[in-house]
This record gives C-alpha cells, structure tokens and sequence, in this order.
C-alpha cells in the first residue's frame, strides 16, 4: 500500500500541520512509513501552501508527490494552481464554500461543508485542518479514527486537543452524512 496526499490551501489554513499529523498517527500509531514536504508562498497569510504526504508499507524512495491518490483543496487559488495533480479514480475533495470545481478532472470529486461545520460547531474555522482530515480518514482509511485521534492528542494539549478533537470528527461525520445521503438517491433512483 502506498497513498499520496496533497493539501492545499493558503497560508493560514494549517494544510502543513495536517499533513505533519497525518504522517505522525501513520508512523507512531500504525507502525507505516511515511515523509511530508512541504512548500508555500512569501506572504504569512494569504499565500498558496501545499504540504506533500506519502505513506506506505514500505521504504519511500522520493519525498514529492507529483500525482495524488488524495488531493484536498481547502481554497479556491490553491485549486488553480494543483487539480491537475489528482490520479486518475483519485480523491479530489474541496471546502464547498471555499472552492468552486471549474474544471474536469478523472477524479471521485466530493464537496464538503468543512469550514461552515468546523464555524457553526465552534465559533471558528480555526480547526478546519482537523476536520479536513476526518474526511480524509473517513473516505480512505489510510489510518484508523483512533490512531489519528491520538495524534492529535500528542500534538495539541488542553482545550486545542479538544476542539482538533472534535472538529475531527465533525470531518468523520460530514463523509457519513454524506454517503447516507448517496445510499438514499440511489435507493430512489432504483425503487420500483
């Protein structure tokens, strides 16, 4: 098994310390390889971030990703300037508010409310990095919920633990809606 992740967004959005909390629940947690990099414009806030992540079973040769299994973009720049690094049947996942698909891509293309839910839930979008990764767990499995529950724990302590926590599974739970709302349209399309 090998995944390649991209997370992009700009500065600000914490696309970098999501894929460093990724890679730790996949090294420390599940006993996986994996290497981040990462790369992002001059400006503090405002600018397009990009973080790689590859896990596997195996030793990893190559740090980049130049086509990925997973690509996450988090803002609208940062969809213009990387939705042609999907694979083909990969993942493209975006924050519907942030990003409007403009272009066709060979990709399963899901849309989901991260920022509003993360806002709604808690005042904030601060924690738009974390839920952004239960959807990504929730959608791929690259790593257990608790593995990465416990990296999150490791990394952040006190009440930031505990809102990464929960925007966490606020991600979890935006894919099961999600997908309970697929089943449903597909279940009318085929009733008799």
């Amino acid at each position: 098994m090998i995944a390649r992740f991209v997370f992009a967004g700009v500065g600000g959005q914490g696309v970098i310390t999501a894929a460093v909390v990724l890679g730790e629940a996949a090294v420390i947690h599940e006993g996986l390889q994996a290497v981040q990099s990462q790369s992002y414009g001059a400006e503090a806030r405002g600018g397009i971030a990009r973080a790689d992540l590859i896990v596997s079973h195996e030793e990893i040769r190559y740090p980049r990703v130049d086509q990925a299994n997973v690509l996450v973009c988090l803002h609208q720049k940062a969809y213009g300037a990387y939705y042609t690094l999907i694979r083909p049947g990969g993942h493209l996942v975006v924050d519907s508010r942030m990003v409007q698909v403009h272009s066709y891509v060979d990709a399963r293309q899901k849309s989901f409310p991260m920022a509003d839910t993360v806002t709604d839930r808690q005042g904030s979008a601060t924690a738009l990095n974390m839920c952004m990764l239960g959807v990504v767990v929730a959608l791929t499995g690259a790593v257990r919920p608790a593995s990465l529950e416990a990296a999150i724990t490791d990394r952040f302590s006190g009440e930031s633990a505990a809102r990464n926590v929960d925007a966490f599974h606020l991600g979890l739970g935006l894919v099961e809606k999600h997908d309970e709302r697929e089943s449903d349209q597909i279940q009318k399309q085929y009733a008799p």
